[in-house]
């Protein structure tokens, strides 16, 4: 199974949209699932409130997982992190034409942009692509 259809199989068993991104790179980030879970919790429904879509947050965890020196008292990666995930965003942004999870979601407007399935797939195909050069 790939790392996409895991995504969707978490997310069909239940899991949140930042859930099921952070948790189908656990092996790359060397993180524990049940942590993981846990701390995308959270982050799924647009952060309880419709807001930035949880598939961000998923990617930002990986993200900061994947890239920090984990150094607190000097951390030099803040701004690698901090660019990659602006290319993360845009390109996201470019192909789904919001990160609201509400505009996204077609709530206001009756229009929906993507499913939430999909949003995951293309997380999952950006953090491949960025992270993983795949």
């Amino acid at each position: 199974m790939d790392r996409k259809e895991q995504a969707l199989a978490l997310h069909k068993h239940g899991f949140n949209c930042a859930q099921s991104v952070a948790c189908s790179f656990c092996n790359v980030m060397g993180a524990d699932p049940e942590t993981t879970f846990r701390l995308a919790e959270p982050f799924g429904l647009g952060m309880g409130a419709m807001e930035t879509c949880g598939v961000i947050s998923g990617m930002a965890m990986v993200v900061g997982m994947n890239k920090s020196d984990g150094d607190m008292d000097n951390p030099k990666t803040k701004r690698e992190c901090y660019q990659l995930m602006q290319n993360l965003i845009a390109e996201f942004k470019e192909k789904n034409g919001s990160i609201v999870c509400r505009e996204i979601k077609g709530v206001d407007t009756g229009n929906v942009l993507r499913t939430c399935d999909g949003c995951i797939e293309d997380a999952v195909e950006l953090l491949d692509k960025y992270l993983l050069g795949l």
